[in-house]
């Protein structure tokens, strides 16, 4: 009696486990989609020469924040909107603008930071915009939004 149980006990978390991962593998996988056909298009479009690294970025309008390197070695990041519209693609220069320890770093300066949840490239109305999600002192939930241009504060969502 007392191999069974152990035998239920092991299969029962077992099943659990693979069910678990099936479910977070099959979850991701439209996320891996997008990004492949926009870091495909980017590239077609000669907007990069290859992809480094990529994810979603859900803003006002969802776009795909692509880095990497144009012809010229100059390293970039490319929003590519999920509709994967070629003429809507945006662009910057990673030096024309602040990088994330920086924008990190602005948010440390004016705000009580507890915990950094992400810190996000992406793209809103009036351009390309570090999104930090973080929570504070209090346990809240915090969105600040700076601008990649100057690093001055565009929006700030708090204590959610």
């Amino acid at each position: 009696m007392k191999n069974w149980l152990i035998f239920i006990t092991v299969f029962l978390l077992s099943l659990t486990l693979v069910i678990s991962i099936l479910v977070i593998w099959k979850a991701d996988e439209p996320f891996d989609e997008i990004e492949k056909q926009a870091s495909d298009l980017a590239i077609s479009s000669d907007h990069l020469k290859f992809v480094s690294d990529g994810y979603v970025y859900n803003g006002n309008e969802p776009y795909i924040t692509l880095f990497g390197e144009d012809e010229r070695g100059k390293k970039k990041a490319v929003f590519v909107p999920d509709n994967l519209e070629e003429k809507m693609i945006q662009e910057v220069y990673l030096q024309d603008g602040i990088t994330e320890e920086q924008a990190l770093s602005v948010l440390n300066n004016k705000e009580e930071v507890k915990e950094i949840l992400h810190t996000k490239l992406g793209y809103e109305e009036v351009g390309a915009v570090w999104e930090i999600t973080y929570t504070n002192e209090s346990d809240e939930l915090n969105y600040v939004y700076i601008l990649f241009e100057d690093g001055q504060w565009w929006k700030r969502i708090l204590n959610l």
